[in-house]
């Protein structure tokens, strides 16, 4: 076996495949390095979701003419010198590893002026070319085009335009969140997605998720066990339909830790519905010895020291806020007790569709006391929290068995003998009775109609909700296959306010939508608006629908929408039906089971039989009349 020492061009490509896969990571790390060289102003502009086009240009210190060259070069950086360095990393980027690796792999071009000058190198594929006096302001710029174009594999393997736009949207948000004081323009095929001026993290907020975002926070400041976190978390009636609301940032560095996580689903475990996620902006500071940023190839986690202090700090400031109790004061930054809540913003969106806390203090001059924001600070626990459901039984069916029969000798044919047997079974449950046949002879509990047949070997029980249920259900399901979808105009359109990914998510399905009835379009940015709903759905909650649509993207299941809307047609179908409990006179009573034209074996559209079929003989034997 021969040893083989591999060329520059082999190996930075190879280092290529961990730190840059895909154009985000190319805009993480350049953006990184904007931050670390002090600029106060970056832009960040796209072409083709960063395959055709990545430019950052950045206000910073730049680089000096001699180190243009050495910034292209594997393992060189300014923000490192020894290894104990590494125990007290203050910077986003350290590696040294990110330009030349992205120069490996695209053409580049840097022109930098530090003071004395502008001067630009171009890397075609990591084969460098001359320093050039060029034009250009303080700081630097970055240009990465034809990104992959020497690896035709990756570029194959890259996601469509789109959804690579949205990766590198989302990582922008990122940005403007974790740097609140650092102005940012974010310019997508010549359009601008984001635009912050560095004026903080309000603004930031505001910048990314709207105005209305901070009337349904909480913002918090607390230092517990030597751990600082900040940030603003969703109230505890504020959630959403996935994870892309969630954001992480220790000592500066966005990462996913779920060490972080785990805590904040326990803090909300009471409060949030099964499919739904807690919104939160959380800045975690720790000593820089404690905590390990170079355990991931994208340094997109790191390991801490402890996680049981990191867990149980996390998970005691946000329950005692969420909870109201005596110490959540001790959490609650300054800000959020002393001044009035930011109005929300008008009009319907995704961001208040399930509903939000009450303002920590009223609409008025001069906000209030510390004493009034304790007074308020204590929230109302909704009624149904804490509390399970009574479980509700039902009849159990049969279960079907396959029979055995001893050898006869003779030639059986077993499998069209049980597809017989099984055929009888269902069609006993599916029976149908000649309706003029049966006698009504009342109620029950003012719910369930009791009928007699003509012979009188058998009665009949039917659960009059059950029953209206199941047949308004299948009168709605009959319009919608047997004619064209009808769409009822809105008075107002809905908008809705999504983030990229959403945005992308909801787009790709448009057609599915519009083909149920639903009127969509774009609506400037990452906004959707509705004009019109299906004239079956009329009264729809906009809200709760769109919300169960994205919930899909948390496991990446293609959407169902179908399904989705046989249980809106479900909902509506009970909705309309009499209640149980509902006194029905005879003539309502008959009129119900004309409709159901004498199918016992009916079900409502959640599972449940809508009659029961009880024999005389049955009732006998519970009188002991026979044995």
């Amino acid at each position: 076996m021969k040893i083989n020492i591999l060329l520059p061009e082999v190996y930075n490509r190879i280092a290529a495949g961990e730190v840059v896969d895909r154009p985000y990571s190319v805009v993480k790390e350049l953006v990184e390095n904007a931050l670390d060289a002090g600029a106060g102003e970056i832009s960040v502009e796209v072409a083709a979701g960063g395959k055709t086009l990545i430019r950052v240009t950045d206000n910073g210190c730049g680089l000096e003419k001699d180190d243009l060259p050495r910034a292209f070069l594997p393992h060189a950086t300014s923000k490192l010198s020894t290894a104990d360095d590494l125990f007290h990393v203050q910077t986003l980027g350290f590696r040294g590893e990110a330009v030349a690796s992205i120069a490996a792999v695209s053409r580049m071009k840097i022109v930098s002026d530090a003071g004395e000058g502008a001067f630009s190198l171009a890397s075609n594929g990591g084969a460098l070319g001359e320093v050039l006096p060029a034009a250009g302001a303080r700081g630097t710029e970055v240009t990465v085009e034809d990104l992959f174009f020497n690896t035709p594999a990756r570029l194959k393997f890259l996601k469509s335009d789109a959804q690579e736009e949205s990766d590198v949207s989302a990582m922008m948000a990122r940005f403007i969140l974790s740097h609140p004081t650092v102005s940012f323009t974010y310019t997508a095929n010549g359009k601008v997605k984001y635009r912050s001026f560095g004026d903080g993290l309000q603004a930031a907020l505001a910048a990314v998720y709207g105005a209305g975002i901070l009337s349904n926070c909480l913002e918090i400041a607390a230092d517990k066990h030597g751990v600082k976190l900040s940030g603003y978390i969703g109230s505890r009636s504020f959630s959403k339909p996935n994870r892309g609301y969630q954001s992480l940032f220790v000592n500066g560095r966005y990462v996913v830790n779920q060490t972080v996580s785990a805590a904040m689903t326990s803090a909300y475990s009471a409060y949030l519905m099964k499919r739904q996620y807690p919104f939160y902006v959380l800045f975690l500071d720790v000593p820089p010895e404690t905590v390990d940023v170079n355990v991931h190839p994208n340094k997109a986690d790191v390991r801490f020291a402890d996680n049981r202090i990191i867990y149980g700090s996390v998970l005691s400031v946000v329950s005692a806020v969420l909870d109201g109790n005596s110490t959540a004061l001790e959490y609650v930054a300054p800000s959020a007790l002393e001044k009035p809540v930011a109005p929300s913003s008008t009009g319907p969106t995704l961001g208040s569709a399930l509903g939000s806390a009450p303002p920590l203090s009223p609409k008025k001059e001069g906000g209030m006391s510390v004493s009034e924001a304790k007074k308020q600070l204590s929230f109302a626990v909704p009624s149904h929290i804490g509390k399970t459901p009574a479980p509700r039984f039902f009849e159990e069916e049969p279960k079907t068995s396959l029979e055995v029969r001893a050898p006869t000798g003779e030639e059986v044919d077993w499998f069209e003998e049980n597809r017989r047997m099984l055929l009888e079974k269902d069609k006993a449950k599916q029976e149908r009775v000649e309706v003029s046949s049966l006698e009504y002879k009342g109620e029950l509990f003012h719910t369930y109609l009791i009928y007699e047949d003509e012979g009188g070997d058998c009665a009949y029980l039917i659960d009059q909700h059950a029953a209206h249920e199941r047949l308004n259900y299948d009168k709605l399901q009959r319009r919608l296959a047997e004619r064209k979808v009808i769409s009822q105009p809105m008075l107002a359109p809905f908008v809705l306010d999504l983030s990229p990914s959403e945005f992308l998510f909801l787009e790709k399905n448009f057609p599915a939508l519009r083909e149920i009835g639903f009127e969509v379009e774009e609506f400037g940015g990452e906004s959707v608006k509705v004009s019109a709903v299906p004239s079956d759905l009329v009264g729809i909650d906009l809200n709760a629908f769109f919300a169960e649509v994205l919930s899909s993207m948390e496991t990446l299941r293609a959407i169902k929408l179908s399904e989705l809307m046989k249980d809106k047609l479900a909902s509506m179908a009970c909705k309309a039906a009499v209640k149980g409990g509902e006194r029905l006179t005879e003539e309502e009573a008959k009129s119900l089971l004309a409709r159901m034209q004498g199918d016992m074996g009916l079900k409502c559209p959640h599972g449940r039989p809508v009659a029961v079929k009880v024999k005389r003989t049955e009732l006998e034997k519970l009188f002991k009349r026979i044995v």
